[in-house]
């Protein structure tokens, strides 16, 4: 198991309740300034993300039998001086000429495509390649050698690339063609739509999930989502809960994970967004992890293909609703069974913003209820987005396809009022170059086997994901917090110095968060999805415990964003 630094910091800041990377929505609490007592634990690198995102792609082949081979103008009638002094196979104009193309995946956008040349002359050869979306590049090469090139596409989807090889001294050319296509996904918006809910029978049988059992939840042709589906955004919720357990989402088809999406206890509803790779038979698994039954229901909000669309784009958390301050919606609790409309494209997201990553907070709610967020110009859907207990704050991640004027409403379909908050921490749009690279779910942190134990009050745990992989911009993660001892907030935030800075004491503070990623109350378990900043190349991202009591923290990953 790596081993990881944890940070103890006397340091006091204002509290914050759920954020997704990081969250703004704040509550009153104490403040203060740095001060960070080191545990040193040993430094340890990361994965290596991009052979992780590209280990299942699928590689490309073009035999040297579909070369072309052709004579040149010049030639024709006629061998050159010098192919008669090189003898009677290379008189004849190199008849063997020609590529064994093989091509595979090395990143989101890129390919690294190898050339081998088969030629009977020993004359020095010209390779040109043309890569299919208006860019070329040439090298020299010599009789069986083989040329390697990487080439980053500036939009995913599918290309023909062609490969030249000419013989000047014979007057011949052979060429090979090789169609292949980028692993990267882009995301497509998608009306907020119930696909699962095992209480009416839609998407499977009706009737609750047992427990240690799994439902198969078919995504790739349901509705108007296509065969090619590499990802789904859902908002998962578990529900008519008998006992505690936890939830895991996964591509159908394929070994379960050890890791969990969502948690909860007796009589709960609990929800959580997830960005869940889809299997190759098209489908999603939901399993049960509890020892008795429990309801699921799942509700689709955008997807992911290899084809261009919408890439995505942090940026830094914008604090666009707070009906309790009057920002950016008229001030006092959204009544209930009411929406309020939000306008975010042109304002805090570009004009050509197809959806926004949000956090959703309900706070202050005076009875039971759940919050939907949708876009502009349609109905209310069926869906929701969290579910809220009267006086609990809460709040959860969403992926919301926004409206053609730019807007988005938010539902509360309480009989009561509450009190909403709304920020955002990024945008998919057709120029974002961000692409999603789906990976087999793992666990990267958990306290409660690690030799440091829980997270310390006030402190931090430092995690390299990427060190020194360059364009990588972020992450897909699941935390989840458990054997609280009292309150607390959970900050995450990219870290400014490497593993080898923090192996030789030469680290700087990194400053401690004011905003969080998720809030808890004293003996609650609370997960959350975080879509991270890797911060750069150094790729390490911290975990801050803003409570004042140690609390065990497991993390894991389900993919990052990569630009081109």
């Amino acid at each position: 198991m790596r081993s990881r630094r944890l940070v103890v910091s006397a340091a006091v800041v204002v509290a914050a309740s759920v954020g997704f990377i990081p969250g703004l929505a704040q509550a009153a609490g104490p403040a203060g300034g740095p001060s960070a007592p080191v545990v040193k634990g040993a430094t340890a690198p990361g994965e290596d993300l991009a052979k992780l995102g590209t280990a299942d792609a699928k590689t490309f082949h073009s035999p040297k039998e579909r070369s072309v081979r052709k004579t040149l103008p010049a030639a024709k009638g006629k061998a050159s001086a010098n192919a008669t002094a090189q003898g009677a196979e290379t008189a004849a104009g190199n008849p063997e000429l020609g590529l064994v193309l093989d091509a595979k995946s090395v990143s989101a956008h890129g390919i690294e495509l190898r050339a081998q040349v088969v030629s009977v002359a020993g004359a020095t050869l010209k390779v040109t390649y043309d890569w299919g979306d208006g860019t070329t590049d040439g090298t020299d090469a010599s009789p069986g050698q083989e040329v390697s090139l990487k080439h980053s596409y500036a939009e995913l989807g599918e290309y023909k690339v062609k490969v030249t090889v000419t013989d000047t001294v014979n007057q011949a050319e052979s060429v090979n063609e090789l169609p292949l296509s980028t692993v990267g996904s882009d995301f497509t918006p998608y009306a907020p739509t119930r696909l699962l809910d095992t209480r009416d029978g839609i998407g499977a049988p009706r009737g609750m999930v047992q427990g240690y059992s799994a439902v198969k939840l078919k995504i790739a042709g349901n509705g108007k989502i296509p065969a090619g589906v590499t990802a789904v955004a859902l908002n998962v919720t578990a529900t008519n809960t008998a006992n505690a357990g936890h939830i895991t989402v996964y591509p159908g088809g394929s070994t379960r994970p050890t890791t969990s999406n969502l948690n909860f206890e007796m009589n709960q509803t609990v929800p959580n967004m997830v960005i869940v790779p889809v299997g190759k038979d098209g489908t999603v698994e939901l399993y049960n992890g509890s020892w008795t039954q429990v309801d699921l229901v799942a509700d689709i909000t955008g997807y992911f293909t290899r084809s261009a669309a919408s890439g995505y784009t942090p940026m830094t958390p914008v604090r666009t609703v707070d009906t309790r301050s009057g920002q950016g919606a008229p001030q006092g609790q959204v009544g209930g069974r009411k929406s309020i409309g939000v306008q975010l494209g042109g304002w805090y997201v570009p004009s050509n913003a197809t959806a926004v990553a949000l956090n959703v907070t309900a706070t202050n709610p005076r009875e039971d209820g759940h919050l939907t967020a949708y876009p502009s110009g349609q109905q209310a859907p069926n869906t929701s987005n969290l579910n809220f207990k009267a006086k609990q704050t809460i709040a959860n991640a969403a992926v919301i396809p926004l409206g053609s004027d730019g807007k988005i409403n938010i539902f509360n379909g309480a009989w009561a009022g509450t009190d909403v908050i709304v920020d955002v921490v990024g945008y998919y749009s057709p120029d974002s170059s961000g692409a999603f690279m789906p990976v087999s779910p793992r666990r990267r942190i958990d306290t409660r086997t690690s030799k440091w134990g829980p997270v310390p009050a006030r402190g931090y745990l430092w995690e390299p994901f990427s060190t020194g992989e360059e364009g990588i911009s972020g992450y897909v993660l699941n935390t989840t917090v458990t054997n609280t001892q009292s309150d607390g907030f959970l900050s995450v935030a990219p870290d400014p110095n490497t593993p080898e800075q923090y192996g030789d004491d030469t680290n700087v503070f990194p400053g401690r968060p004011t905003a969080s990623t998720l809030n808890w109350t004293a003996g609650k378990t609370v997960p959350n999805l975080v879509q991270a900043s890797s911060g750069g190349v150094n790729g390490v991202v911290d975990f801050w415990n803003q409570g004042w009591a140690p609390t065990d923290l497991i993390v894991d990953l389900f993919g990052y964003y990569e630009t081109k």
